[in-house]
């Protein structure tokens, strides 16, 4: 008690950030008793919380964490956790930054948006992945930064919280090739055994989640995967540019080619559910997350990028575009965004937020098993209740507080603080043209930026954009922004880690290092 008492009165500025965004999520907690839903995903983690069992289109990794805390009875308590996991990514981006010799100014400014972002903490009141996710990674992430060598159990650990997010949210499986791929070239590891043994060790720890999920799998539906929906959401990808009479396909595929005029498609993240083509059409071959059909949509997608490149890479370069762009627009559809802000009711003339009693996705019956169901016997308490008193102000912060386009921009370029330096002569400082940039090795910054790259490029590139894809996308960015702040690095081939760079007079890193 003592020492958290200390801890307190030594980060003052980052304990009243906390506080305050600890603040914010219990008037969430109080306005929305429960949790919130999310249309079509939220049926499936709940159902199978209730029925263990593996879903064609989506991964169910989320649902053993819903399942684990089935006796009781709770979604006001899975949000709680969620909150909860929000908070301590945000520690957890401190006590990196601090531990780097961040100043803890800055390195509270960096923990801001994950403590105060309205859209964040709407998302983790949602029964959604998103806040399991992060923090999984964010875990992950300081076991492999928190000293300059990694040892064989912080490398299997880490293993094992990497497989595990990736079977609660498949859009993030790029992970797994970036964190070992760290391990190797973090201080020229691939160059000695030891580098190679923690990369092994950590890519066996994936394979455990990942492997006994890829089985169970195969005990249900007799193929090895965690989903049967790639070639679906490949197929949605490519639904914004594709041009049958440049790609003229053949055969299955020629009844999957959209003709409709593209500038009359709608964005691939609404257009996926409800064009005829990989619907009606496919019905008569069982849909399409059957195996035969996953296929075909995954060849045809990847036709399709063949015939047309460049338009692929412009499609996936305006979507990322968006992560920046302001203001917030209703993409892919405002019946999806909708979802992402707090209300005060949740039936309208427009929309009905709550869980349908019409429709299940993990059961044998909708009647008993229905989404209004599912609900009802996971928590045994009825939704869409709403308490004003402490609804109405977090519903108004979400509004005006969040990590606007421009800012989440201006946090990737700070980030790239710790990757790249300028190099000069400090005679020569005011003279622009004499300043050299220079790729520079800084294994603390290194790994959340290109987390953070990887994460928001790669549903871009094989779904879609959507804001909410951007919720793990922040705290890892913010994380690499303020170790950009801190004093330069240079890894030491002979000890594959980090030492601290001696006081050189041409080296100085944008923005300037505080201590």
């Amino acid at each position: 008690m003592w020492r958290l008492v200390q801890l307190v009165r030594e980060n003052k500025l980052f304990t009243w950030a906390l506080g305050i965004g600890a603040a914010l999520r219990l008037f969430a907690v109080l306005g929305y008793p429960g949790a919130l839903w999310f249309s079509g995903d939220s049926f499936v983690y709940l159902g199978a919380a209730l029925r263990p069992s593996p879903n064609l289109s989506k991964s169910t990794g989320y649902s053993f964490f819903l399942r684990l805390l089935l006796p009781f009875h709770s979604l006001t308590l899975v949000a709680v956790l969620q909150h909860l996991m929000g908070l301590g990514d945000a520690v957890m981006i401190y006590a990196l930054l601090r531990h780097n010799k961040v100043s803890k100014k800055w390195a509270t400014i960096a923990s801001l948006p994950m403590l105060l972002d309205g859209y964040i903490i709407e998302d983790e009141h949602l029964v959604m992945t998103e806040a399991l996710f992060t923090f999984l990674l964010m875990a992950a992430m300081m076991l492999i930064l928190w000293r300059p060598t990694v040892t064989w159990w912080k490398a299997l650990l880490a293993g094992l919280l990497i497989g595990y997010a990736a079977i609660v949210r498949t859009e993030g499986a790029v992970i797994l090739v970036i964190f070992p791929l760290f391990l190797l070239f973090r201080g020229w590891g691939w160059k000695n055994l030891r580098g190679w043994g923690t990369a092994i060790l950590m890519c066996v720890g994936i394979l455990v989640p990942v492997g006994g999920y890829a089985s169970w799998f195969h005990s249900h539906t007799g193929h090895y995967n965690v989903t049967l929906s790639d070639g679906f959401f490949l197929w949605g990808r490519v639904s914004s540019f594709a041009n049958c009479a440049i790609i003229k396909p053949t055969g299955a595929q020629a009844k999957i080619c959209p003709t409709q005029p593209i500038a009359d498609r709608t964005p691939p993240g609404s257009y996926v559910w409800s064009n005829p083509y990989v619907h009606q059409d496919l019905n008569s071959t069982g849909g399409p997350v059957t195996y035969a059909n996953n296929n075909l949509l995954t060849d045809f997608a990847i036709h399709a990028v063949e015939a047309q490149p460049l338009d692929y890479v412009k499609t996936v370069v305006k979507d990322i575009g968006l992560s920046f762009g302001f203001p917030r627009i209703a993409y892919p559809g405002a019946g999806t965004t909708y979802y992402y802000s707090f209300h005060v009711h949740y039936v309208t003339s427009t929309y009905n937020l709550l869980p349908p009693k019409n429709e299940e996705w993990i059961g044998p019956d909708i009647p008993a098993n229905s989404a209004y169901a599912d609900w009802l016997n996971y928590s045994h308490q009825a939704p869409g209740v709403v308490d004003q008193v402490f609804a109405d102000p977090i519903l108004i912060y979400q509004r005006v507080v969040f990590t606007y386009g421009p800012l989440l921009a201006l946090i990737f370029l700070v980030g790239l603080g710790g990757v790249f330096t300028i190099r000069r002569n400090r005679r020569d400082w005011k003279d622009w043209k004499k300043l050299r940039l220079r790729w520079e090795v800084r294994g603390t910054s290194m790994l959340p930026w290109i987390t953070a790259v990887g994460l928001l490029v790669a549903p871009i590139a094989i779904a879609d954009f959507d804001y909410r894809y951007l919720i793990p996308v922040i705290p890892f960015a913010c994380a690499a922004a303020g170790l950009a702040f801190a004093p330069s690095r240079k890894t030491s081939p002979a000890t594959g880690g980090d030492e601290p760079q001696a006081p050189a007079e041409v080296e100085t890193t944008l923005p300037h290092s505080v201590a």
